[in-house]
């Protein structure tokens, strides 16, 4: 296993196990067949494990595998605070209590905060007094380190890391996102501020093996290394130096060996030019499957009106891509879910943003496009309830 360190001089492993996708059997997390699994990836050098209080019954049973196992010192857990559910300092700390009771501990190694949106709901969690609550569980030692988890655009993201003194943020990242969400200059900026960078979704939810288009299996079937598509996702991971620690959602021992096996040979610039040509063709081969060619670069960004342009087509996107169930979940997560809405119907048509695209997209008529595609009645109601339950 290789390790990197985080912003204290601890050694993360560089391969974390996220743990929401247990094995679930009868509705229940088959506590078994996990316990197996993450005693496999602690043997072989595993040492961040990653939760969340929303994640079903995930936080008990790492708690329950790690007490079985008497391992606990052994080990760095991260889970999240739920923001969006919490209305009183009261309710926080009853929520962080049940925290500590599912994980049977009495300290969280790696505390963030679930899916931060925006400045402004930082600034609206601190006049709620939680930056003071968060001081004094870190001082008292009950919350180590400090970060936050996110969904958006770089622009956001760079502002978030700038909105106070973190510990380490987690973002989505992979070979698809290099150019949208918090992408690679938010990778690097995050890391430019000494922070430790966590990623999630390495595969896309499994989308950058399972719901590749026929042309990019092809590629690996007959790729004369041998590669697979989920070892070329990782090892191009890991290649980044600014990388800390890549998460990935293991349900089986053969996963986890499989995992173990790549993070023990990874180093940055592992990457050689035949890896970084069959990722490209990869690539090639994805667009091919897309409505629109926006390749992320934000040229045509900020938009007068806050739509978040190369978001809404990256889940337009992934909808004929990898499922309209997938691109219009990321879709909400990105321009719902935030004190400033940045959905697609905001545009009104001012074509600043056409402008300014070097792919000469016709970005006002897409946009009406991805409007009708992804705005359906579960966005509607989703938009609507965090307005009035302010969820961000």
């Amino acid at each position: 296993m290789q390790y990197r360190k985080d912003k204290k001089g601890n050694q993360l492993s560089l391969l974390g196990y996220g743990c929401m996708r247990f094995t679930r059997k009868g509705g229940s997390i088959d506590l078994d067949k996990a316990e197996k699994e993450v005693m496999a990836a602690i043997a072989g050098g595993v040492n961040y494990f990653d939760t969340a209080y929303v994640y079903p019954g995930n936080e008990a049973a790492l708690g329950e595998i790690l007490r079985r196992g008497g391992c606990r010192e052994q080990v760095y857990i991260a889970t999240k605070l739920p923001h969006y559910l919490i209305k009183s300092l009261d309710g926080l700390e009853k929520l962080f209590q049940e925290e500590l009771r599912r994980l049977r501990t009495d300290y969280i190694d790696y505390y963030l905060l679930h899916m931060l949106t925006d400045p402004a709901t930082w600034e609206k969690l601190k006049n709620l007094g939680v930056e003071k609550w968060l001081r004094e569980k870190m001082a008292s030692g009950q919350i180590r380190q400090l970060g936050f988890s996110y969904h958006g655009n770089t622009e956001t993201f760079q502002q978030l890391v700038d909105a106070y003194n973190w510990d380490f943020c987690q973002i989505q990242y992979n070979y698809l996102d290099e150019h949208s969400q918090a992408g690679a200059a938010g990778l690097r900026y995050a890391h430019s501020q000494g922070l430790p960078v966590i990623i999630m979704e390495p595969l896309r939810g499994g989308r950058l093996v399972d719901l590749l288009p026929a042309a990019a299996k092809e590629l690996f079937a007959k790729d004369p290394e041998g590669r697979s598509a989920a070892g070329l996702a990782f090892k191009w991971l890991y290649d980044q130096p600014e990388v800390t620690c890549v998460l990935s959602g293991m349900h089986s021992l053969e996963m986890v060996q499989q995992n173990l096996a790549w993070a023990s040979q990874a180093q940055a610039g592992c990457m050689t030019a035949s890896d970084r040509a069959l990722v490209e063709k990869v690539k090639e081969a994805i667009r091919r499957q897309v409505k629109v060619g926006c390749t992320g670069c934000g040229y045509c960004m900020p938009c007068p009106q806050g739509v978040d342009i190369p978001g809404t087509f990256r889940c337009y996107n992934a909808a004929y891509s990898e499922g309209k169930r997938s691109g219009r979940r990321d879709y909400i997560q990105c321009t719902a879910m935030r004190q400033t809405p940045s959905n697609a119907s905001r545009c009104v048509g001012c074509g600043k943003c056409e402008a300014h695209c070097p792919q000469q997209i016709p970005i006002r008529q897409e946009l009406k496009a991805a409007a009708k595609e992804l705005e359906t009645l579960p966005f509607r109601a989703m938009k609507l309830g965090v307005r009035l339950f302010k969820l961000w």
